[in-house]
């Protein structure tokens, strides 16, 4: 019952403007909106720029109209940019809370500024630490509160009291001016 026979309509929002409340009529499938199934839909419109949110809901009407909606994904032809609004929620009078209507913000990472520099920089930090994670290596940090070490241990064990004259932690003290 995640499928709905209801009306659904869509609002998609940019920098430019929005589409206005535009009713989703042809799938590319036979049947619209059915449980697990994705449904694609063209939608035409002058070019908004970059989308931030969508409202999304369906009218209500039809027997079985609550709808479960996982996520919306629009594709924008003139920047080839993919566009990804999370939902995962009941649109419902019955369910969740009770709403037929969504108000989803996006959530694709591509449409933030410096993300490819951010994913670049995560993928070099990894690169340099994932040695600490492979398998027979054992994490110390250091406890101020205890001035101990605390241990992990490739077996799953922690030792939390932290033995203060361990041999091999160390403690260094770092200054930095500006």
């Amino acid at each position: 019952n995640a499928g709905t026979e209801a009306d659904v309509y869509i609002s998609v929002y940019g920098e430019r403007g929005d589409t206005g409340s535009r009713q989703l009529l042809r799938s590319q499938k036979s049947k619209k909106f059915l449980k697990g199934q994705t449904d694609i839909f063209s939608v035409q419109a002058v070019h908004l720029g970059c989308l931030y949110k969508i409202v999304i809901g369906h009218n209500g009407l039809g027997s079985g109209n609550g709808w479960f909606l996982d996520k919306v994904v629009i594709k924008d032809p003139v920047t080839d940019l993919d566009y990804t609004f999370l939902c995962h929620r009941w649109l419902d009078q019955g369910q969740d809370d009770g709403n037929i209507a969504r108000e989803l913000p996006v959530t694709d990472a591509s449409t933030f500024p410096g993300r490819q520099e951010l994913e670049l920089k995560r993928e070099r930090t990894w690169a340099a630490e994932k040695w600490k994670f492979q398998k027979g290596i054992t994490l110390q940090f250091y406890n101020k509160l205890t001035h101990g070490f605390i241990c992990l241990y490739p077996d799953g064990r922690v030792d939390a009291l932290g033995d203060k004259k361990n041999k091999y932690g160390k403690v260094f003290s770092m200054w930095m001016y500006a």
